[in-house]
Formats: structure tokens, C-alpha cells, sequence
């Protein structure tokens, strides 16, 4: 991670009070964060908001994402639709580091109701302060699903 690593966060209605909290987690961790999700309790559609991080993730205009929705699998599910994405649901801190050290994760899905607020914030801590192990089989297998996509998009 660097100094000023870039995030796009979203939330759909049910992550507005977990949002305020992951805002202060990453700014602790000194990212710049574009928040592109709700403020308001009233009803949203979850799927606008993982599609506007993931496409922002997706073509640079952000480092990696955070997204936050009930539990967190809506989220995950719609994000990954977007080529390039690689989109996990963490509910433990080894979820989160197996996810950045051999898949390379690029947008963190977490659930508002189900995670209890020291453990999000230590989360994200190890999503954020866990580098991907570079090499080797690990690369490998990015590569065939960077290939399947590719040839998906041709279709």
C-alpha cells in the first residue's frame, strides 16, 4: 500500500452508520477516499453502488474499493461482474489476508450487520496493510481468470 493509496467506497442504505466508521479506518491508514455511496437511510439499490466502485477500481481511477451492504454477499456478487474485479466478502481477519496474499483482491465487501466494530476496523487494517505474494502459482491463476474474462468480453 502506498502513502496515498487511492479508494472508492460505496454503501447502500443499510451501510450508512458502518460507512462513518470505515471512513475514519482509512483515513488512519492515510488513503484518499471518493465516497461514492449513500447518506441516506431511505431504501437503495445496492447493485448502483458496487458497479460505480468496481468501475472505478477497474479502470485505475481507484487503488481498491470498499463496499458495505447488510451483509456484505449483494455487494460482492454485483462487483464482480465488472471485468478486472476481483471482489471478496470478509467476515475474519484470515479471510482478509488470504484474500489480498493469494488473490490479490482488489475491493473489500464487509457487512454492516453482521460484524461488530473492532473487528471491521482490524479488517481492514490487515486488507489494507497485507501485500499480494508475487510469483509463481499465485500469478498463474490471476492470469487464467484475466484470460477468461478477456475472452468472455469477446463473445
Amino acid at each position: 500500500m502506498t502513502a496515498q493509496t487511492k479508494v472508492a467506497l460505496g454503501n447502500d442504505h443499510r451501510g450508512v452508520d458502518a460507512k462513518r466508521r470505515v471512513l475514519a479506518t482509512l483515513a488512519s491508514l492515510d488513503c484518499a477516499v471518493a465516497d461514492l455511496g449513500s447518506n441516506a437511510p431511505a431504501g437503495v439499490d445496492y447493485p448502483d453502488f458496487a458497479f460505480a466502485v468496481a468501475e472505478a477500481v477497474a479502470t485505475g481511477k481507484a487503488d481498491r474499493g470498499v463496499l458495505i451492504c447488510a451483509t456484505g454477499h449483494g455487494m460482492c456478487i454485483a462487483a464482480n461482474k465488472v471485468p478486472g474485479v476481483r471482489a471478496v466478502n470478509c467476515r475474519d481477519i484470515v479471510d482478509a489476508e488470504m484474500s489480498r496474499t493469494h488473490n490479490n483482491a482488489n475491493v473489500l465487501c464487509l457487512s454492516a450487520d453482521l460484524l461488530g466494530e473492532d473487528l471491521m476496523e482490524q479488517i481492514i487494517r490487515k486488507w489494507f496493510e497485507t501485500p499480494f505474494e508475487t510469483g509463481g502459482r499465485h500469478d498463474r491463476r490471476l492470469a487464467k481468470i484475466a484470460q477468461f474474462e478477456t475472452a468472455q468480453s469477446k463473445k
